[in-house]
């Protein structure tokens, strides 16, 4: 018997952990929350919030701004590759280093390390002796004969993080400051032995359906961004689903198949309440997975000319228990002290009183969250 796609919707639904009222978190509770989802999107743009800000924000409550900084002093948290650049428990930090060890190169970059051995070795000098430093701590004269030049240090900090010859030891507001792993990551995670490839793709494998219900072989690939697609996966899913510890289920939309955890019950998810949430979340991170559990085709268009936007620059999805009820064009005032509700696209054109209450609810709670006043 198939499972029905309306099951399977609360299920991953359910399977976000979304507040649903206002709370205050404490630094356990973020790092709990990381953990939970396996990996916590970075972006840069702060139209509304940091996008790792929002992301947790909409899971754990209100949290003070630097709690994540201190998650990353502390070695409680680091970053890395996963998705995309992303917050990661560090438990994990062994199946990251199998990957600086067999991909070293920067994924944008290649291997400047190789090509500017000299500079790699003047920035590892000067972090070993002056402590934590950012791209801004190696801007120096830019011309020919300048020691430094901002954008290959800059550049060449990001490679070697890239490698795991340095970490992120904290954020100095949102820029990144590196430091030596030795001084940041706890020695029984930075002596764990570094797994093999067959052990790494199962542990990927089994967060990535954990954190998010229910997956195709497809959004695994996605979750993690990894190479070799659908092929080079199904090996690892095949074995976990022989094995008992994930279970293959058809769908009665007659769509690919989705991996459960085995002891997963998912006709028991009930999500409810109401919440706005990132572009970058993570229930989005597949889209076409989205289009067709959600119903809702997902579009993120802050790299578009403004002429050429459908929904807005910033556009948070409202979820209202299992459904994306519609799309909120938000933008944060902080020198006004308000968030500021530019455009509202309902899914439905139907008017709906429930729906308007929903997201009345979801924006002041947001506002609050981020210590300003809602303003429509």
């Amino acid at each position: 018997m198939s499972l029905t796609l309306a099951a399977l919707r609360r299920h991953v639904v359910a399977a976000q952990g979304y507040a649903t009222r206002y709370r205050v978190a404490r630094p356990d509770d973020v790092a709990d929350a990381i953990r939970r989802l396996s990996a916590v999107q970075l972006d840069s743009i702060s139209a509304v919030d940091r996008s790792h800000r929002l992301t947790l924000l909409s899971r754990v409550g209100r949290y003070p701004p630097r709690t994540v900084s201190g998650l990353l002093t502390a070695g409680r948290v680091f970053e890395y590759w996963a998705h995309e650049a992303c917050l990661l428990p560090i438990e994990d930090w062994p199946l990251a280093r199998s990957r600086m060890l067999s991909r070293p190169d920067h994924p944008w970059w290649g291997d400047i390390i190789d090509r500017d051995p000299a500079l790699a070795d003047r920035i590892m000098g000067e972090i070993r002796e002056r402590g934590r430093l950012g791209s801004r701590h190696f801007e120096g004269a830019r011309s020919a004969g300048g020691m430094w030049s901002l954008k290959p240090a800059k550049q060449m900090l990001e490679a070697l993080w890239s490698a795991g010859r340095l970490v992120i030891g904290a954020r100095d507001g949102f820029q990144r400051m590196y430091d030596l792993p030795e001084r940041v990551i706890p020695d029984e995670v930075l002596g764990a032995p570094v797994p093999g490839e067959d052990e790494v793709m199962r542990a990927l494998v089994l967060r990535a359906v954990a954190a998010r219900g229910g997956l195709t072989d497809a959004g695994v690939v996605e979750h993690w961004r990894l190479r070799g697609g659908v092929a080079g996966l199904k090996p690892y899913t095949d074995a976990l689903v022989a094995e008992g510890a994930l279970r293959r289920e058809a769908v009665d939309d007659g769509g690919p198949p989705v991996l459960i955890d085995a002891g997963a019950d998912v006709e028991a998810a009930k999500p409810a309440g109401a919440v706005l949430l990132s572009p970058f979340d993570n229930l989005l991170w597949d889209r076409p997975f989205a289009e067709r559990v959600l119903g809702f085709r997902h579009l993120i268009e802050v790299y578009k000319p403004a002429p050429e936007r459908r929904y807005g620059y910033y556009v948070l999805p409202l979820v209202v228990g299992d459904r994306v009820a519609g799309r909120a064009d938000v933008r944060a005032d902080r020198k006004a002290g308000v968030l500021r509700l530019l455009a509202w696209h309902p899914e439905s054109r139907r008017r709906s009183a429930a729906r308007d209450e929903a997201l009345e609810r979801a924006f002041s709670r947001l506002a609050r969250q981020l210590a300003l006043e809602p303003a429509r």
